[in-house]
């Protein structure tokens, strides 16, 4: 009787997976380059499917590490200084109209480039509703630094006008 019992068991659990593995899909029949883009993540092998040869594979690999290498050019020592910043914030009330801060100018520095620019580095961080810009009147990039916002439209509005600055040339 017991040895019935197992019998039984057995070929339920064989019928079940007869009936699951007509539902599971192949994973080497991947259905769009999406699908087998997540495959790769979800770590089903691409080599096992026979898509790709490993050769192949790992010739592929080594060029994108090799244009990876290509692209993280470093900087020239000459042309790389350290930086300090300064920077100046505020915050502001709903309705409350347009204000400025000043950014303080370390002396005997200068505004520092963006790297492989022209352009000063410089960063505006701004929460709530309202417009930031460095004031192209009040600002000259020598000597003065002003940031400004407009009015405030939502219920709080903060500002932060950060400039980076190169001391290098700076008499010790």
């Amino acid at each position: 009787m017991l040895k019935k019992a197992v019998q039984q068991g057995r070929r339920r659990s064989k019928n079940r997976r007869r009936a699951l593995r007509g539902n599971v899909e192949d994973s080497c029949k991947l259905r769009t380059p999406l699908a087998d883009f997540f495959s790769i993540l979800l770590n089903i092998s691409v080599l096992r499917c026979g898509v790709m040869t490993r050769w192949s594979f790992l010739l592929l690999m080594l060029i994108g590490l090799w244009n990876l290498s290509e692209a993280a050019h470093a900087q020239l020592m000459d042309d790389s200084h350290a930086t300090t910043e300064q920077s100046c914030s505020f915050g502001m009330a709903k309705g409350e109209g347009s204000q400025s801060c000043h950014v303080p100018f370390p002396t005997g520095c200068l505004v520092a480039d963006i790297p492989g620019t022209d352009k000063p580095w410089t960063t505006i961080s701004k929460g709530g509703k309202t417009f930031c810009r460095f004031d192209d009147i009040a600002t000259d990039w020598k000597t003065k630094i002003t940031g400004s916002c407009g009015r405030c439209k939502s219920d709080h509005c903060s500002a932060q006008f950060i400039v980076r600055f190169d001391c290098s040339q700076k008499a010790h």
